[in-house]
């Protein structure tokens, strides 16, 4: 585990702009697709920064960049005692626009914001690798704080992560983050701390601050068909669903035929709008189909109890946006009425997949009709993190917002 501590708290010598009133605290989003992975780094940290100190600088990252390179670039960008950590996506969200290609910057700081990382590895086991990341809180003394988590998102372990976490934040420190992706290529994810690039790692961030903090989550999807009671699984493989083969229940319930079982895109497309929800007070808890296990005719689907009772669920880009205005109006209730300085955004592949490439724009609209004309950053994942009130906190095909006050 490595610590690294950021404090901008104490007040700096005043400048001629810190009397002026133009420098406090801030949030600003950079992006490019350049395609030198150093430049492109270089130029979204640059727009981040515009000239300012930060706390903190997370890199949202195209896999199609050269992570190293990446890695390398924002080390001798950033000043050497702010953190810098991202990881790689199924695409990007920055500068009221979101796809694929870019490289998003998103750094905060100012007076009033306290950061610091740490990271645990998953080949230790989920929950120490959570509490590992979550250790990041320690010592971490402001009014309002937040644990910000990084997953690789094919490792997973994600409830045992949160759980994990959860043990040393306690339920007052709310959990948000995302899985890194490999836009749907489903070979590797990488996370990036400090110069270096991980992978099968859990990065933590806790941020404090002086203002508020606000987490929204909404999803948009609905319940289609009779609920299914999970009658066997391991909690990361449904073998049976109302005592049926979970797969051929599943495949019965969506409506979909054998054929998709030969086709590994048809497969995906089915699965990406077709996920699973999980009854739970205020709502559904969504979960993804990952995979199949032809010869025991299992789901891959992970954080589904034996005893369960879920619905096959199906969304079209109306109610995907309907899912994203609630996001956005809880993330700014969490901030009782103080403006919004910036977001941070964790936003699903699958709601991706619904909305259309042609969808995203209107995404983005939606987010700053409802959020204002604030700086807005983040990525598409492989899964969500948001605990703001008991133990549990994995979400697929959801959006999670982080506002900062």
């Amino acid at each position: 585990m490595r610590v690294t501590t950021t404090d901008l708290s104490r007040p700096r010598a005043a400048t001629s702009s810190d009397a002026a009133g133009i420098a406090s605290r801030w949030v600003g989003v950079g992006a490019s697709s350049h395609p030198s992975a150093a430049v492109a780094a270089v130029e979204a940290i640059t727009a981040a920064l515009q000239d300012r100190t930060p706390a903190l600088v997370l890199l949202f990252v195209s896999p199609s960049f050269d992570l190293a390179a990446v890695a390398s670039a924002a080390e001798s960008s950033v000043p050497r005692d702010a953190p810098v950590i991202g990881c790689t996506t199924s695409g990007e969200i920055a500068d009221g626009a979101a796809g694929s290609g870019r490289i998003a910057a998103v750094a905060l700081g100012g007076p009033g914001f306290a950061v610091q990382v740490s990271a645990g590895a998953l080949a230790e086991g989920g929950r120490e690798a959570g509490r590992a990341a979550a250790r990041a809180l320690a010592g971490l003394d402001r009014p309002y704080r937040v644990l910000l988590l990084l997953h690789d998102g094919l490792a997973g372990e994600r409830s045992q992560v949160v759980r994990g976490a959860y043990s040393v934040a306690g339920s007052t420190v709310p959990l948000v983050g995302g899985c890194a992706g490999d836009e749907l290529a489903m070979v590797a994810t990488h996370q990036l701390l400090d110069g270096r690039v991980l992978t099968g790692s859990v990065i933590g961030a806790a941020i404090g601050s002086d203002a508020p903090i606000g987490v929204g989550v909404g999803h948009g999807w609905t319940r289609i068909g009779e609920p299914m009671v999970v009658t066997h699984s391991d909690g990361h493989r449904i073998f049976t669903l109302d005592d049926e083969p979970a797969l051929d229940h599943y495949l019965r319930r969506v409506g979909a035929g054998p054929e998709v079982l030969a086709d590994d895109e048809l497969w995906r497309h089915t699965t990406l709008r077709r996920p699973l929800g999980l009854s739970r007070p205020g709502g559904e808890e969504i979960r993804a189909v990952l995979g199949t296990d032809h010869g025991d005719r299992s789901l891959s689907c992970s954080d589904v109890p034996q005893g369960t009772v879920i619905w096959a669920m199906a969304g079209d880009p109306d109610s995907v946006n309907k899912g994203t205005r609630a996001a956005c109006d809880e993330a700014l209730a969490g901030l009782h009425g103080a403006p919004a300085l910036g977001v941070i955004a964790f936003d699903c592949a699958a709601r991706r997949a619904i909305l259309g490439e042609s969808g995203l724009v209107g995404e983005v609209a939606v987010m700053h009709e409802r959020l204002g004309e604030v700086p807005v950053g983040g990525f598409y994942t492989y899964g969500e993190i948001a605990r703001t009130r008991g133990a549990r906190g994995v979400h697929n095909a959801t959006l999670v917002l982080l506002a900062l006050a």
